[in-house]
């Protein structure tokens, strides 16, 4: 059986986050309780998990009177842990999202508990369900038998009807520190009898992303490789696996860089660990967590001599933002670098890379046909120009230049960022070569991906069939 399943808390003591475990404690310490729950919190923190386990101390038969916490012996708890109990009902949201499920649910919630003191329903993924079924389950909550209890779980909240969430007692998951996922850890390493280093704990926690049931996961999958490796799990061990070693000084060294405006050092640096197949997702964390600690510095609420750059508070403010929309866009990235490196440009040269574009929102559109017909005008010049030898002008090549990144905007906002790095060289009836100033760039617009959309956009804006090829500016 996995960790996460097999180590899954069965009493209030076992739970991890000592904010739940205070909240159910203040909840059942009196003989009156709410007749529905909310658990909220992203997913893997335990709230299925704890749901059951109200399940069991709401109906234990073997109880101490000095404790709410279930005995785990008696019949009721047994059957609730094994998933067998009759009057426990567990409803899944998304599968069961319609008005039929929960009118079914309505006819029989009346009828009484086969064995157990109260029935309990545990809706799983309850913003799945449908606006009628919410309407039916609503009349449920309003006017509940005395011996039903309800447990809804859900990780978007947002998403239920302001009358259901008013008739809730709700209890809110907050996401696991790297203390609650190091004493979760430390459950299990006992269990099963791991020989692993606390710091190797610590790893694990930092890329659980606060999520109890994936540190459970990555937990297993380094006993499986520590075994193989005849070792004990370590924190090299954990970072080699995980491509996170010397993350924190290569986010020291990137800052370094942004404080200077030295694009192209940071680049490189991220071109080298994205060689080394560091996750980027953990790379952007670790950078937006070191630029929060530069905040704290700046503010006088944190102290740290490592920690010394020239960054006002504005400059601050909009490094978040860059660093953020880079990891909204690194969810649709083709290459996984590629919304780092684009952040890094736009800080270290945003005016170049934005001023083109602030101009053309200026600019009142003419409409498309008009447009077309400029831009063929434009083309058939560069290339006339071309065939007599001549330089075409700069103003004709920037507006085909534009129309192309346009274009591939459309279609891929991970090409049309690179190519606003690059530059036009040659736009003729037979070829178009587009010059980058980095190797790298060069090397992601010669992808095949890449290349295919390029030719299909340059040859669509020609009317013919043209090569395309990428060049690396020649250094002066």
């Amino acid at each position: 059986m996995v960790f996460y399943r097999k180590y899954r808390p069965q009493k209030i003591a076992d739970l991890d986050s000592e904010k739940i475990r205070e909240t159910l404690f203040s909840i059942f310490s009196s003989s009156s309780f709410p007749h529905a729950l909310l658990f909220t919190g992203s997913k893997g923190l335990g709230k299925t998990s704890t749901a059951r386990i109200v399940a069991k101390l709401i109906n234990c038969e073997s109880k101490e009177k000095s404790s709410i916490e279930p005995c785990n012996k008696c019949d009721q708890c047994k059957s609730i842990t094994a998933g067998s109990n009759m009057d426990i009902l567990e409803i899944d949201g998304a599968s069961n999202r319609g008005i039929d499920e929960i009118r079914d649910l309505r006819e029989k919630i009346n009828l009484s508990p086969a064995k157990t003191q109260k029935k309990v329903y545990i809706i799983d993924e309850v913003h799945m369900l449908t606006t009628e079924a919410f309407n039916a389950l609503l009349k449920t909550l309003e006017e509940p038998p005395s011996h039903a209890i309800f447990i809804l779980c859900t990780t978007e909240s947002q998403k239920l009807p302001p009358t259901i969430t008013s008739r809730c007692f709700g209890v809110n998951f907050k996401k696991a520190t790297a203390e609650e996922l190091t004493r979760s850890f430390e459950r299990i390493a006992k269990g099963e009898g791991l020989k692993i280093e606390k710091e190797a704990m610590v790893a694990i926690a930092q890329i659980s992303e606060g999520s109890f049931r994936d540190g459970a996961k990555i937990l297993e999958e380094m006993v499986t490789i520590s075994k193989s490796k005849g070792q004990k799990i370590t924190a090299s061990l954990v970072e080699e696996k995980f491509n996170v070693v010397g993350i924190g000084h290569s986010v020291k060294e990137i800052f370094k860089s942004l404080e200077n405006k030295k694009s192209k050092e940071a680049l490189l640096l991220v071109a080298k660990l994205s060689d080394q197949e560091t996750d980027m997702k953990f790379l952007l964390e670790e950078i937006i967590n070191y630029l929060h600690k530069i905040l704290l510095v700046k503010s006088g609420v944190l102290q740290d001599l490592d920690i010394n750059h020239t960054f006002t508070l504005g400059d601050i403010k909009k490094l978040a933002n860059i660093f953020s929309a880079a990891v909204v866009g690194l969810k649709f990235a083709v290459l996984p670098q590629l919304p780092l490196e684009i952040a890094i440009l736009e800080w270290c040269q945003g005016e170049s890379l934005n001023s083109e574009v602030k101009r053309e929102e200026l600019k009142v559109q003419p409409p498309k046909a008009l447009r077309d017909s400029v831009k063929k005008v434009q083309l058939e010049k560069v290339i006339k120009n071309d065939q007599l030898g001549l330089e075409p002008k700069k103003e004709e090549g920037d507006s085909l230049w534009r129309d192309l990144i346009d274009k591939a905007k459309l279609n891929n906002h991970s090409i049309a960022g690179v190519l606003r790095g690059g530059s036009l060289k040659t736009w003729n009836a037979e070829k178009v070569i587009i010059e980058t100033p980095y190797k790298f760039h060069k090397e992601k617009l010669e992808e095949r991906e890449a290349m295919i959309l390029i030719k299909k956009i340059v040859e669509e804006i020609s009317g013919n069939k043209v090569t395309v090829s990428i060049l690396l500016k020649e250094k002066k």
